[in-house]
C-alpha cells in the first residue's frame, strides 16, 4: 500500500522526549515500511524516519522561538498532502480535526487517529464530518453523542525490545512520575501521596508555555531536591532507568486521558501502576495484577503500601501480549484493508482490490 502518514508539527518524530503522539506515528511508519508498504511521512524536517520525509518546516515548531502561527504550517503541510492525495491509497491523520476539510474534497479515502479528546470548539468540526472514519486509541475515549463513524479502536503501542525489564526497584526505594507539568496530569497529587507515604518521589518531564504558572505556584515550591526531586526533561533511556528502578509509577491524572503511554511504558520496564480511574487507565492498567485502579488520593496512598502484591514480570508481560508495535501496526493495517475495500465496493471495482493490497 502507498501510505500519507500526516505527524504534528509540534514535535519532531520521533521525540527526543515527550511527544506521546509523535512517537506512535514513529513506531507505526517504521514498523509499515518494514513490512513492505510504501510511505510518506509529512512531519518536520529534523524527523528519522525509513520512510520517504516530506519536511514542512525544518525543526519542531516548538522549539522554533520564530513560530508565532502553527496553524500556517499545519495548512501548508495540509496542503502538500492532498495536492498528491492521487497518489496514495490511504491518508492516515494524526493532527485531530486539522485534515477533515481536505479530507472530503478527494477521493482517497483519510482515517483520523484521535489522539486527543473532545473540546466545546473542534467537537463541532467533528459532527460536520461525522461520516469521516475514525479510530478511538480506547474505547473510554469515544463520544457517542458526536456519533461519530469510528473504525476502530487500535491502542497505542511501543517497542517492548526498547525498554529494559528491571526485575527489582532501586534500593532506597522512591515512587516516579513522568509527564506535562500540568494539572490534567496530577504531579501535584503525586506530591501528596510521596509525602504522605514518606517515599522520595522523582519527577521528570515538560514545562509547557501555558503551565508555567502551575509549575510555579503548586509544583517548585515543593521540590526540595531530596524527597521531592525534578528532573526535568528525560530522553527514552532516562525514563527508562527512572521508572524502571522506582517501586512504582504514579499516574493520578484529573481529566479523562484517552490513552496514556508512560503507563504501558513503566510496565514495560516492570514497575507497576498507581493510577486514579479516569479515562483510559482501566483499559490499560490489568487492577492488582499490573497496578492499582484507585478513586482518590487516600486510595492511591493506600495502593503505594501493597505495591509488593504486584509481579513485576506480569508487568512486562502484559505490555508484550497487549500494547507491544505489532498489535497496534495489525491493527492499522486491518483499518486500512477496510477503508480500501469499501472505495473498491463503492466504484465497483473489487478485482482491484488485491493488487494494491499487495503493494
Amino acid at each position: 500500500m502507498r501510505i500519507a502518514q500526516i505527524a504534528p508539527l509540534w514535535e519532531t518524530v520521533p521525540p527526543p522526549a515527550y511527544g506521546g503522539a509523535e512517537l506512535v506515528v514513529s513506531l507505526l511508519t517504521e514498523e509499515l515500511v518494514r513490512r513492505g508498504h510504501e510511505v510518506t511521512l509529512f512531519a518536520t524536517g529534523d524527523s528519522m524516519t525509513q520512510a520517504n520525509l516530506e519536511a514542512i518546516h525544518p525543526s519542531a515548531l516548538r522549539l522554533d522561538p520564530a513560530v508565532k502561527e502553527h496553524s500556517v504550517y499545519e495548512a501548508i503541510q495540509l496542503s502538500r498532502v492532498y495536492q498528491n492525495a492521487q497518489d496514495f491509497d490511504i491518508i492516515h491523520s494524526h493532527i485531530g480535526f486539522g485534515a477533515l476539510a481536505c479530507a472530503q474534497l478527494v477521493k482517497t479515502p483519510t482515517v483520523h487517529t484521535l489522539h486527543g479528546t473532545f473540546s466545546f470548539d473542534n467537537q463541532r468540526a467533528f459532527s460536520f464530518a461525522k461520516s469521516q472514519p475514525y479510530v478511538s486509541i480506547s474505547n473510554t475515549q469515544r463520544e457517542p453523542r458526536l456519533g461519530l463513524n469510528y473504525v476502530a479502536t487500535v491502542y497505542n503501542g511501543i517497542d517492548p525490545s526498547t525498554h529494559h525489564y528491571y526485575p527489582e526497584p532501586e534500593n532506597p526505594p522512591y515512587l516516579a512520575f513522568l509527564g506535562r507539568l500540568s494539572p490534567e496530569k496530577g504531579p501535584h497529587h503525586a506530591i501528596e501521596i510521596a509525602k504522605r507515604t514518606g517515599y522520595p518521589l522523582k519527577m521528570a518531564g515538560k514545562v509547557d508555555r501555558v503551565d508555567v504558572d502551575y509549575f510555579e505556584q503548586e509544583i517548585k515550591p515543593h521540590v526540595d531536591g531530596e524527597q521531592i526531586q525534578y528532573l526535568g526533561e528525560a530522553n527514552h533511556v532516562q525514563k527508562n532507568r527512572l521508572m524502571g528502578n522506582a517501586i512504582a509509577t504514579l499516574f493520578p491524572i484529573t481529566w479523562r486521558e484517552p490513552f496514556g503511554l508512560v503507563m504501558i511504558e513503566s510496565m514495560a520496564a516492570g514497575t507497576p501502576v498507581i493510577a486514579l480511574e479516569l479515562g483510559a487507565t482501566s483499559e490499560v492498567i490489568a487492577h492488582e495484577k499490573t497496578g492499582f485502579l484507585c478513586q482518590n488520593v487516600d486510595e492511591c496512598v493506600a495502593a503505594v503500601q501493597r505495591i509488593d502484591l504486584i509481579d513485576r514480570l506480569a508487568c512486562r508481560q502484559h505490555v508484550e501480549n497487549n500494547f507491544g508495535v505489532k498489535q497496534m501496526v495489525d491493527g492499522y493495517e486491518a483499518v486500512y484493508r477496510q477503508l480500501l475495500a469499501k472505495k473498491f465496493e463503492q466504484n465497483g471495482h473489487t478485482k482491484g482490490l488485491s493488487k494494491v493490497l499487495q503493494h
